[in-house]
């Protein structure tokens, strides 16, 4: 097997910062061959044993944010510590078996040249497996788990993401052999992002936008796009339906933001293809004011829990950690259709303000 040690970024003199890049179909099916003859090699030794699964560990003590030095982007890596899933432990067990069925599954989906989303995935195994595979995300753990074995994207396993995203805006686009989509007529209810990323790759884009808008809710893109904010401020708006954050002042929206600022520990190896530079647009401290009294919701435990595990985290930066201070002291959370107090309309202006008095950080 080739050295898969090799698929390291050496950042640090101390250390290694791993990750998992797109893999052309060939050779994933090598590493799966060549994973499963060395299980079978030990199996049949003079000494027969079970080997262990080694896998980069997806943990917060083995991560580190690295920053970037001549721009503001900076991404989460994953160390080369490693985790095991083993068979002889009675609280991995289990999970050592889904690794093995789950990697099944991707070798015939890529001998097939076919692709799934992790949805059909889940299906399929909990038809097969019921009894290992009992929810959605036993099988988003064990996709994550085969990505850390085999240090191969996602994609490059034959499993995209469900279409769940949306565009809207100042953006024509144009698939290979289809007519061209002007985004800015497709309605409140955007046009629909595909998780195929040589879809992805393969389209043509035309744009006069200054500005891409990540918006967490989706009720809260249909009013900006039904308010057609994209010709006040000549932009793109995205949602994926609950991603990062203009719509909400909670340390959840905030711990969101930082999955894509940033990337996720979970998908460690991973992020440094998808982390991006976006910067918070939504309610801050100085906000508060316009908000009505009666608007504002005390933080839950689990709100605060949160709170403290990104104040602790190392990734916000200063300004960041001063909101959650300040959110975690007045024992209150705010969301942005708190806004609509001021009338329906008040949402677009107050956006467009913000963009127009760089009041983003």
């Amino acid at each position: 097997m080739e050295d898969l040690r090799n698929l390291t970024l050496k950042f640090f003199s101390d250390q290694e910062l791993c990750y998992a890049d797109i893999v052309p179909l060939a050779q994933v099916r090598a590493r799966i061959e060549v994973s499963v003859l060395n299980f079978l090699k030990i199996l049949n030794a003079s000494s027969p044993a079970i080997s262990d699964l080694p896998l980069i560990q997806r943990k917060y003590s083995n991560s580190r944010v690295n920053h970037g030095l001549l721009t503001e982007l900076s991404r989460v890596f994953l160390s080369n510590s490693v985790s095991t899933r083993s068979l002889m432990r009675p609280n991995a067990a289990k999970a050592f078996v889904r690794v093995w069925k789950v990697m099944e599954m991707c070798y015939q989906i890529l001998l097939q040249e076919k692709r799934v989303t992790q949805r059909e995935l889940f299906y399929k195994l909990l038809c097969d497996s019921p009894h290992l595979f009992p929810s959605q995300t036993h099988v988003n753990r064990t996709i994550q788990d085969l990505v850390a074995l085999l240090r191969c994207s996602r994609f490059s396993l034959g499993i995209m993401a469900s279409s769940r995203g949306l565009v809207a805006g100042r953006l024509i686009l144009q698939e290979p052999g289809k007519e061209a989509v002007d985004c800015s007529l497709c309605g409140s209810s955007g046009f629909a992002i595909s998780g195929d990323l040589n879809l992805l790759d393969s389209l043509v884009l035309n744009a006069d936008a200054r500005y891409v808008i990540i918006v967490e809710k989706h009720a809260i893109f249909q009013r900006l796009t039904e308010d057609r904010f994209f010709h006040q401020i000549p932009s793109i708006l995205i949602t994926a339906k609950g991603y990062p954050d203009i719509a909400t002042r909670n340390p959840a929206g905030l711990a969101i933001l930082c999955t894509f600022k940033f990337g996720s520990i979970g998908m460690g190896l991973e992020a440094y293809r998808y982390a991006c530079n976006v910067k918070w647009l939504g309610l801050r401290g100085h906000d508060l004011p316009l908000l009505p009294n009666q608007s504002f919701v005390p933080l839950k435990p689990k709100d605060l829990q949160i709170a403290q595990s990104l104040m602790s985290s190392g990734i916000l930066q200063d300004n960041y950690k001063e909101e959650v201070a300040l959110m975690v002291q007045s024992g209150r959370r705010a969301e942005i259709e708190a806004l609509y107090f001021n009338g329906y309309d008040y949402l677009g202006k107050y956006i467009a303000k913000k963009i127009v008095q760089s009041d983003y950080v």
